[in-house]
């Protein structure tokens, strides 16, 4: 059994980052340690409330831009955000320090079968589809990269309980844990800015792998399905694919979902093919949320029913921020997409908007990754005006103007603005619509410019959306 207690008691312990996910950290370690100390390169001034409640658990805080200078402690939680490889923490390493997160350690208990989910795009929705469909004897718990941390919850967490859990490649980057099922939705150019590279962020994506009872793997990504060759000897492969796959690429131990014109089926060992449902079932839009139903369906096999499958797909309307409804005005329709922090993430919701037209707000942080592929999408859809804020606005210009459809777009009444401030870029895209049109905020981009995180972005997207006369 896991004991949480002696992983503190008598020990010096500091978290990297007064974030999201060390909040509840703090809150656990405080009566346990021998001291806490809390390091953010923010002033207690910028942390405001978040200091305040730091101070009364007891903790030290180092603020600062040398607030990773002489770590010393016993153990250190690392955010997700902070590189495992930073000079500090190597230091650290060679004085004694063990350097680990909130997400290792609580990977390491495995207090209960844990259903895991990443990749590129896709993994908040399967996780939370994932969570919905599971039907262990106990609870399902539901967290990790998704927002809510698990670590203070695992004293309640029984061993008939059930984890879903998203995991980023931030997070991926130091984890070697057992996992009993994991799925990667697929792997697409994205945070080149903090990996050294694109084989590095794969690594950290396969890293889910690593110890996995069952891996699922999307068949239509050429790097995911090469991923089935990193698995240990006798680790079965479930493939998904939005449409048939091979026979010969299903080997006896294999199993596969796939999507069949309007049809989805199953095939695991002994079961033969099954029919689980059509895609009118699926109250969710387009072909990238029906595989994100197919990842689901494969990872929980043998945790669910086929009944249960039906229920969840045809009522679940969705996650906050992804192609959510915020409100139609004057005939024109507002969407939130605030999730969409990349090319491809952008390209799957013009899809599921089936070519309708479509006045798109694009644009923020910048992630290094190319945006030739969101150009694709926008000449291959129904967006008729496309209105750019935000850090990557240049880059997003330059890949759309140099697209070869540019110019006969133009000519046909095809309109780019930018605009750097977002209020304004939202009133110009406000403007810029006319009845039967969708305003979708989408911005293929990370939210850090201006937002601390999407949901921050798309809350306020929403809000000067209802207030909007």
């Amino acid at each position: 059994m896991f004991d949480l207690e002696s992983v503190f008691k008598g020990k010096t312990v500091a978290l990297l980052g007064a974030g999201v996910s060390n909040m509840p950290l703090a809150a656990l370690a405080a009566p346990l340690a021998k001291e806490l100390v809390v390091r953010d390169r923010k002033s207690p001034a910028e942390l405001g409330d978040v200091a305040e409640k730091l101070l009364s658990l007891g903790a030290r805080l180092v603020t600062g831009e040398g607030y990773l200078d002489g770590i010393e402690e016993d153990i250190v939680f690392r955010s997700p955000g902070i590189r495992p490889d930073l000079p500090p923490l190597e230091e650290a390493r060679a004085r004694g320090s063990v350097i680990t997160s909130e997400m290792e350690l609580f990977l390491s208990a495995h207090p209960c079968p844990i259903f895991a989910v990443t990749g590129s795009d896709g993994k908040t929705t399967t996780t939370t589809l994932v969570s919905k469909l599971l039907m262990p004897a106990g609870r399902v718990f539901l967290g990790g990269n998704i927002g809510e941390p698990l670590l203070h919850r695992l004293p309640m967490i029984k061993p008939s309980d059930a984890v879903a859990v998203e995991l980023s490649s931030f997070q991926l980057m130091t984890v070697d844990a057992e996992i009993d099922a994991a799925a990667i939705t697929n792997i697409s150019p994205n945070h080149l800015n903090w990996h050294t590279g694109m084989e590095e962020y794969i690594d950290a994506k396969a890293h889910v792998l690593r110890r996995a009872g069952r891996a699922v793997l999307n068949y239509d990504n050429e790097i995911t399905r090469s991923l089935a060759d990193r698995l240990e000897p006798g680790v079965p492969v479930t493939w998904f694919s939005l449409r048939p796959i091979p026979d010969e690429a299903v080997r006896p131990d294999f199993s596969r979902v796939w999507l069949d014109g309007a049809v989805i089926y199953s095939e695991f060992p002994g079961e033969g093919k099954k029919t689980v449902m059509t895609r009118g079932d699926i109250r969710l839009p387009g072909l990238h949320n029906t595989a994100n139903y197919m990842t689901a369906i494969a990872l929980t096999h043998g945790m669910t029913t086929d009944e249960r499958i039906l229920a969840v797909a045809r009522s679940f309307g969705g996650v906050e921020h992804r192609l959510e409804f915020v409100r139609e005005l004057g005939g024109v329709t507002y969407i939130n997409g605030s999730i969409d922090s990349s090319p491809t993430r952008t390209a799957a919701a013009l899809s599921a908007l089936e070519n309708r037209p479509v006045v798109l707000i694009a644009g923020g942080y910048d992630k290094h990754i190319p945006y030739e592929p969101l150009a694709d999408a926008v000449f291959g859809s129904g967006v008729r005006a496309l209105v750019l804020t935000g850090d990557t606005a240049a880059a997003i210009k330059k890949a759309v103007t140099a697209h070869p459809k540019y110019e006969a777009a133009v000519k046909s009444g095809f309109v780019m603005t930018e605009n750097p401030d977002f209020d304004g870029a939202v009133a110009d895209a406000a403007s810029l619509a006319k009845p039967g049109d969708t305003v979708l905020l989408s911005p293929a981009s990370a939210s850090f410019d201006h937002f601390k995180n999407f949901e921050e972005r798309g809350r306020h997207f929403k809000d000067l959306v209802n207030r909007m006369r």
